[in-house]
């Protein structure tokens, strides 16, 4: 038998096993499938319209709003909660920490479906989709652009996200040679995604550094991409004890019994660093605000704004962060990821949208077709995760 009859054979039983694979598992009739389907159908019926009568039939986008819910929550939300990816990988390849070692594939492949889906959700806020080459090419930008070097780290730390977590993808094919080659890359691309992470979070931040008339200097500063790399750490982590947290309810059968021992040690861990690393990011920020006098506008409806989002989401969640790893307290710990998690979402809308143009008549607000696209993605994202760990080896058993 020749190689290529060989090859067509096991590409046929692949593909017979593929098929069986995609049958669907468990009950339908779910919460959350009477929730999502709907709204899943009803979000692609919306992009219909979108894609063939514009950006302007299911938007309130314009000229003086570039950035709308789509960009300023799937996008700059969606990378900063993502962030638990490079932070984990640092913590278990670099820190050789390896109580961590049973999360790194789930938080990996969370973070690799986070950059295909919000990433990818970039194709639908762009008046012209084939356009979005434009950066990475350099085209039209030039390859000075902040936007050039931030299109490059997101494709380029997708791809390494994809080999970190192909290892896991072959063993399910049952390519064993291919998995050992695999494995073989992965601290190499731990190391090159460690590297882009840092550079893209900061990138993003880096972006609104052109924007300073428009950004309500509460919210704007120099030290714009600091903030965004060192909030994308906490949110990460809070991202992980928020998922994780669930996870370990819904998919408990998937767990083997040693992780379930340790789960309460690795959030307590979790928050620990959560705590250390808020407390880092509300000091750069009280040194900001005071390096840039702008105590000025603290007496102002912006300014009890600024402090919901400084008092109420950065330093309470630290506190209470580190309250609960000192008395123990999980229940707390998870209230505290929550109010994080909430706190890097309102940071970013405050940004890109709500204090973008603050002193405009006009104000934009995201159009009911904005919000059900968004959950759309939300809902889509969380359907293929849920059938990856429930065909494949994400949850460690040992």
């Amino acid at each position: 038998m020749n190689n290529a009859a060989v090859f067509t054979g096991e590409l046929r039983s692949f593909l017979k096993f593929f098929l069986q694979e995609l049958k669907p598992r468990g009950k339908w009739l779910t919460p959350f499938n009477v929730i999502s389907i709907p709204t899943i159908i009803l979000g692609l019926i919306i992009l219909y319209f979108r894609f063939t009568e514009g950006l302007g039939s299911v938007t309130n986008l314009s000229q003086q709003f570039p950035f709308g819910f789509w960009i300023g929550f799937d996008v700059m939300t969606g990378v900063a909660l993502a962030g638990g990816a490079y932070v984990i990988c640092f913590v278990v390849y670099v820190m050789r920490l390896e109580k961590y070692h049973c999360i790194v594939k789930v938080t990996v492949l969370n973070g690799l479906l986070a950059y295909v889906f919000y990433s990818g959700a970039l194709v639908l806020d762009l008046g012209r989709p084939w356009h979005i080459i434009n950066p990475i090419i350099g085209n039209s930008f030039g390859y000075n652009s902040v936007l050039f070097l931030v299109s490059w780290h997101f494709l380029l730390y997708m791809i390494v996200l994809f080999v970190e977590f192909s290892p896991t993808i072959a063993e399910w094919a049952h390519w064993e040679k291919l998995r050992k080659f695999l494995t073989g890359l992965t601290l190499g691309a731990v190391i090159i995604g460690i590297t882009l992470s840092i550079l893209h979070q900061s990138g993003v931040g880096a972006m609104f550094l052109m924007a300073k008339p428009k950004i309500h200097p509460l919210w704007y500063s120099e030290y714009i991409p600091l903030l965004y790399f060192v909030s994308s750490i906490f949110a990460g982590l809070s991202m992980i004890i928020f998922e994780g947290s669930i996870s370990h309810k819904v998919f408990s059968n998937l767990i083997g019994e040693k992780t379930h021992h340790s789960h309460d040690e690795i959030v307590l861990g979790l928050a620990k660093a959560a705590a250390i690393t808020m407390f880092v990011y509300y000091f750069f920020l009280a040194f900001i605000f005071m390096h840039g006098d702008k105590w000025k506008f603290i007496n102002t409806p912006w300014g009890y704004w600024y402090l919901v989002e400084v008092i109420g989401f950065v330093l309470i969640p630290c506190f209470m962060f580190a309250y609960a790893v000192r008395n123990r307290r999980l229940g707390v710990i998870r209230v505290a990821a929550a109010m994080a998690i909430f706190g890097v979402v309102l940071n970013r809308q405050n940004i890109c949208l709500i204090a973008f143009n603050w002193y405009a008549e006009n104000r934009y607000y995201p159009s009911w077709q904005e919000i059900v696209v968004t959950l759309m993605v939300v809902f889509v994202e969380i359907w293929v995760f849920r059938w990856i760990v429930t065909r494949m080896s994400v949850f460690s058993k040992e």
